[in-house]
């Protein structure tokens, strides 16, 4: 009995199917973490990240940094993007007149893995949170925001109220992966496969979800429980009429592995 005691804490999901959604090159990370803990991955992804139709615009502002007194970053993804085309334009950007702000500790770490400062970290992980703690000290201040194509307006809405003269600039877009769709169905069909626990990771994750898998399938969905990294995320599976079973504490990956395993542990 103590044994199976120690092999329940130490693979807390074991014999648990979960379905990871996140882009194919961002997959890993939750993964990973969910692996350790015993649970079955099935990797499909909702999103897929892509180059913007046009770079001009990020271009143009990475070669006018100097013009601006904060920076915001609202993803990994916009960093990666954001420092290849300053090493495509062999620009050398110099952030030291800048005050940058991350929206949460994985963008704040890409950042500084490119040897940069970051001095805002909202305490939660989202848009609403960046404003919080960025709208006293932008007014008169000019803000670069650095984003995916298609993303929520708060930031850039709430500062400019606040007095700060806004730029936002697209450095990414996600789009659906349509290669997907068939994976995504198979898997849900076949009851060896089906997942036990779907994870999302933001709205775009959600929508693209609800795209792939088209509305012959959402009954399935019964039999599962919906996982959200956060209450944005939550709020997006609402509105398209889905449950929220499991919601992150802490907006984070590690933040959704600690739900799942919660909520698991707690129905055993």
């Amino acid at each position: 009995m103590k044994q199976i005691a120690s092999i329940t804490r130490t693979l807390p999901l074991k014999g648990i199917r979960i379905l990871v959604g996140r882009a194919r090159h961002q997959a890993g990370a939750l993964s990973r973490e969910l692996r350790k803990r015993g649970a079955t991955v099935l990797e499909i992804p909702f999103i897929e990240i892509r180059k913007p139709r046009s770079f001009k615009p990020l271009d143009s502002a990475m070669q006018n940094l100097n013009a601006y007194d904060w920076l915001i970053l609202t993803s990994a993804n916009g960093v990666e993007a954001m420092w290849e085309r300053l090493t495509k334009l062999a620009l050398t950007a110099s952030f030291r007149h800048l005050k940058i702000a991350a929206i949460g500790p994985a963008t704040k770490k890409a950042i500084q893995l490119r040897g940069v400062k970051v001095d805002i970290v909202p305490k939660e992980y989202v848009a609403e949170s960046v404003v919080r703690s960025l709208r006293r000290r932008v007014k008169g201040k000019r803000v670069l925001v650095v984003r995916a194509k298609v993303a929520r307006d708060v930031i850039p809405r709430e500062l400019r109220r606040a007095g700060a003269q806004v730029d936002v600039v697209e450095a990414y877009e996600t789009v659906v992966p349509r290669s997907s769709r068939t994976r995504l169905q198979i898997a849900l069909r076949d009851p060896r496969r089906r997942p036990h626990v779907v994870t999302f990771t933001s709205s775009s994750t959600v929508r693209n979800f609800v795209d792939l898998l088209g509305s012959r399938q959402i009954s399935r969905l019964d039999e599962m429980r919906l996982a959200s990294i956060g209450p944005v995320t939550s709020s997006t599976l609402r509105e398209l009429g889905l449950r929220v079973d499991i919601q992150a504490k802490e907006f984070t990956i590690p933040g959704l592995v600690a739900a799942i395993e919660s909520c698991v542990q707690s129905k055993t």
